[in-house]
């Protein structure tokens, strides 16, 4: 049995050629995101590795053997779960390999934005003493942040959030009420998030039912000193309403990972507004979690092409 990496932006694969091979499988490895070229390379694997690549329907009908398509990561939005469903492919992922380190990422930019520290920098680098530039700053013990999903992640968030004496309300239809008060948050929905939190942090895995969900109307709803968080998926926040809000400073400012096309230039508006904080794309790093992910990858393709079930998978509801 064969499998191939369609894409990785790691220094090598060496882990993942130990484990998959040592298991006595085949491994090819390329740099290839175009789905059209990518048909050729993998319609003969027993087993697809991907990052970054599309994986439509097109690439998956043109599949002979395909037992499994793995994403280096949690979100599976380059690989149409549907379809892969419909020839009994697996789709699965890695859901706890950078849970601490996006978390985290996410609470960095609360605080940050939440202390207004660029702006405060900015304005002590142009020479101005004081504390005039940001006011006003609220009490973290008087703020509320929202989150929308409560998966491991937000989860996690949550738990540093109320070391900090912030109040939590959560959004995910998923999760009753009684299991988010076990974790010290109040269920909501997205509207009473969006008009009573200081931070509404995202989440949720991008899907056609959560494109756009903080889009127009829900930043309207939000409060003047509210920020936006976003390191879940792109186009979970609608960016050009966020853009707008922001510009018209109808809010305060925002925390942004993740956008709706990737990579971003250095032209992208968000990258020039001192009331936002904008990384490339990484909050999942660290030395730690590359190389756990790369293990566990490793270690389900070995595990299904074993004839196990998967560890994790996430489109059993589409499975034939």
């Amino acid at each position: 049995m064969k499998a191939v990496i369609t894409d990785y932006q790691y220094k090598d694969i060496n882990t993942e050629r130990s484990i998959i091979e040592g298991a006595g499988f085949e491994l090819m490895d390329y740099q290839e995101k175009d789905p059209e070229k990518l048909i050729p390379l993998v319609k003969d694997a027993d087993a697809i590795v991907t990052q970054y690549s599309t994986i439509n329907k097109e690439v998956i009908d043109s599949l002979q053997n395909c037992k499994m398509i793995i994403k280096y990561g949690i979100g599976v939005n380059n690989i149409d779960c549907e379809a892969a469903g419909a020839k009994g492919i697996y789709v699965c992922n890695v859901p706890d390999y950078g849970v601490d380190e996006v978390s985290d990422h996410a609470v960095t930019m609360i605080l940050a934005l939440g202390k207004k520290l660029e702006i405060l920098q900015n304005s002590f680098k142009a020479g101005e003493w004081g504390y005039d530039s940001i006011v006003p700053v609220k009490r973290f013990t008087e703020c509320t942040l929202g989150l929308i999903g409560f998966g491991r992640i937000p989860r996690m968030v949550c738990k540093k959030a109320k070391a900090f004496g912030m109040k939590v309300m959560a959004y995910d239809p998923f999760v009753d009420a009684d299991a988010m008060g076990k974790e010290g948050a109040e269920k909501a929905e997205v509207n009473e998030i969006c008009k009573n939190s200081d931070f509404v942090s995202v989440h949720c895995p991008l899907t056609n039912d959560t494109w756009h969900m903080i889009g127009e109307k829900e930043i309207a709803m939000m409060k003047p000193e509210a920020f936006v968080i976003n390191t879940a998926r792109g186009g979970i926040v609608d960016e050009n309403a966020l853009i707008k809000a922001l510009e018209e400073k109808r809010i305060a400012g925002a925390g942004v990972d993740v956008f709706e096309n990737e990579p971003v230039g250095k032209e992208h508006p968000l990258l020039h507004m001192e009331n936002v904080i904008a990384t490339p794309h990484s909050a999942w790093y660290s030395e730690t979690a590359i190389s756990t992910l790369q293990r566990k990858v490793a270690e389900e393709v070995v595990n299904v092409l074993s004839g196990n079930e998967p560890f994790n998978c996430v489109n059993r509801k589409f499975l034939r």
